[in-house]
């Protein structure tokens, strides 16, 4: 089965109604000024003042229960990448909703994978294509021993296609003030809190269905 049109299924059984009724569509992350009724941009430095100021991310990204209207089974993970929250399917039309942080520009994308398996305090291996452009990550190219200071954080999941790794994760990260950003090489990251809570919940094999506008497609999905 082609890749396109496996994608456009996932999108119309698991999109919800009403999935941005916290986060505005634009060409970076914004997100609402309770104070001033506004949608502002929310950047890099912004994030970082605005952890600083109150030790957690903005509402919108705290883990919490939604209506959420879908096809997908109880224990689907649905990532929507343009609004920056992960999904964990619940019964009875719920969902739990997560902040996250995803790929930065010409990283995104998007397909359905599943969890082929799962780490606590995992080891970090950088892939070759980022240690050949990144100078930091040369003295990794062995492997990064789990702890607080590791890019994966406390938990990891990792998505599969078929029996192949992606080499995409869902990890936690020691940098909890980018979550709502999109930072990465292509991995879903969650603060430590939550992804210990998603990873509580989540079994090898769980369906994973990624979503992002304008995205590659991952290879072979």
């Amino acid at each position: 089965m082609r890749l396109g049109g496996r994608l456009r299924r996932a999108v119309a059984l698991s999109v919800a109604v009403g999935l941005g009724t916290t986060l505005a569509f634009a060409d970076q992350t914004q997100i609402f000024d309770p104070k001033t009724h506004k949608w502002v941009n929310y950047d890099r430095k912004k994030a970082r003042q605005y952890y600083a100021a109150h030790g957690q991310v903005p509402d919108a990204f705290r883990r919490q229960v939604v209506d959420f209207r879908t096809a997908e089974k109880p224990g689907t993970i649905i990532i929507d990448g343009n609004q920056h929250f992960l999904y964990l399917v619940l019964p009875g039309l719920k969902a739990v909703r997560y902040g996250i942080g995803v790929g930065r520009d010409g990283f995104g994308w998007a397909g359905i994978v599943r969890v082929g398996r799962m780490a606590e305090w995992p080891t970090w291996t950088p892939p070759a294509e980022m240690v050949a452009r990144d100078p930091n990550a040369v003295k990794f190219a062995g492997g990064m021993p789990g702890g607080p200071d590791n890019p994966l954080g406390a938990r990891a999941l990792y998505l599969y296609q078929g029996d192949q790794d992606t080499i995409y994760r869902i990890h936690g990260t020691p940098e909890p003030w980018t979550i709502g950003l999109d930072v990465s090489s292509g991995c879903i990251r969650m603060n430590n809190d939550d992804i210990v809570d998603l990873y509580s919940q989540v079994q090898v094999g769980a369906k994973v269905v990624v979503l992002m506008q304008g995205a590659a497609l991952y290879k072979g999905v």
